[in-house]
């Protein structure tokens, strides 16, 4: 299964690397998205530092949405979907190595956001291990989610708007953990902020355990 998903995740990011989809438009877009919220809180710079991580994972979501639509869109064109139910592959590993591709592409954008909420919202970043931990867990959470889902509203013609109905509610406890977690980690009471990490592994566990299961079944019905 290691060895399908590792084939599968590098398929996925040469891709992502030959069509530049990240760079060109999810990043922007993500940048963008801050600068706005910048914009409207910006007469009120402590409220505007206060809602720093609920923003943040905000703007997060909305570039997941993107990244996962572009995961889910490399296995619909050219019967790559066919050709994946004909090769043999553990589904399992399919389900990883994508999940994996989709997380390396988050934490990528993560990293790029962070640096803009320091720039643009004056945030001093503090409780650097559980802000580490809470992002690898929420990211893994996120991937492993919008995976499962992307396979299955795969195919429908109205998947592009279906996908953001199905997968927000579910991905709510994840923003809700994650953004607790950073204001623990920001208001440097990172003691605070550990019970949310806890929830966010057991999210991650738990939607990557479901995928990797369920996925089989989805891309033989798809």
């Amino acid at each position: 299964m290691w060895r399908d998903a590792a084939l599968v995740a590098g398929r996925d990011l040469r891709v992502e690397l030959h069509s530049r989809v990240t760079t060109n438009q999810v990043a922007p877009f993500s940048v963008l998205v801050l600068i706005l919220f910048a914009f409207a809180l910006d007469p009120d710079r402590q409220l505007l530092e206060r809602l720093a991580s609920g923003l943040y994972w905000t703007a997060v979501l909305f570039a997941a949405l993107l990244a996962i639509s572009r995961s889910a869109a490399i296995d619909e064109t050219d019967g790559v979907r066919d050709a994946l139910r004909l090769s043999g592959i553990d589904p399992a590993g399919v389900f990883v190595g994508k999940a994996a591709a989709v997380a390396i592409i988050l934490l990528g954008l993560e990293v790029l956001l962070g640096v803009g909420v320091v720039v643009l919202y004056g945030v001093d970043l503090a409780g650097a291990a559980l802000v580490v931990v809470a992002a690898l867990a929420a990211t893994v959470a996120v991937a492993a989610t919008g995976t499962l889902y992307g396979a299955l509203v795969s195919g429908l013609r109205v998947r592009e708007t279906l996908l953001p109905l199905l997968l927000l509610p579910v991905l709510a406890p994840v923003l809700i953990g994650a953004t607790r977690a950073f204001e623990a980690a920001l208001a440097g009471v990172p003691a605070d902020g550990w019970p949310w990490c806890g929830l966010l592994a057991g999210l991650a566990l738990l939607y990557a355990v479901a995928g990797a299961l369920a996925y089989g079944t989805l891309l033989e019905g798809s």
